[in-house]
């Protein structure tokens, strides 16, 4: 039985395609999971209870007697803190959407990281493509 001589640049190269295309296929899965993100901000969601400020009132002397929940969306724009009061009922709507922007950004993550993988699984393609 005869043996086919590979060389050790022809087995690295089939070994990229091979990572190429797992990368790839990876990439493309992380690219549909875009589909399932919704409305998204950027922020948290904070749940206050304050002190009104009154000597006689229970609130400045047990905590447990402070005014609220009052519900604030706090984020940072142009280097600045911005606090947004929230109503009781748009407070979930603002905690689910900040969740998504977490998510948001891990998946973007991910993506950018994976793209850099492939561009330079792809240079290298290219560098022994234009060696043969």
């Amino acid at each position: 039985m005869s043996r086919i001589p590979v060389s050790k640049r022809g087995i690295r190269s089939v070994e990229r395609n091979a990572s190429l295309a797992r990368y790839t296929q990876r990439f493309l899965e992380l690219r549909r999971e875009f589909e399932q993100i919704e409305y998204f901000c950027k922020g948290t969601v904070l749940k206050r209870m304050m002190k009104c400020g009154k000597a006689r009132c229970a609130c400045a002397s047990d905590p447990t007697k402070r005014h609220g929940p009052y519900f604030e969306l706090t984020y940072k724009a142009n280097g600045k803190t911005i606090n947004v009061k929230l109503s009781p009922e748009a407070a979930p709507l603002y905690k689910a959407a900040a969740q998504q922007y977490r998510r948001l950004k891990t998946l973007l993550n991910r993506l950018d990281k994976l793209s850099k993988t492939i561009l330079h699984h792809q240079a290298k393609l290219a560098e022994s493509k234009r060696e043969n």
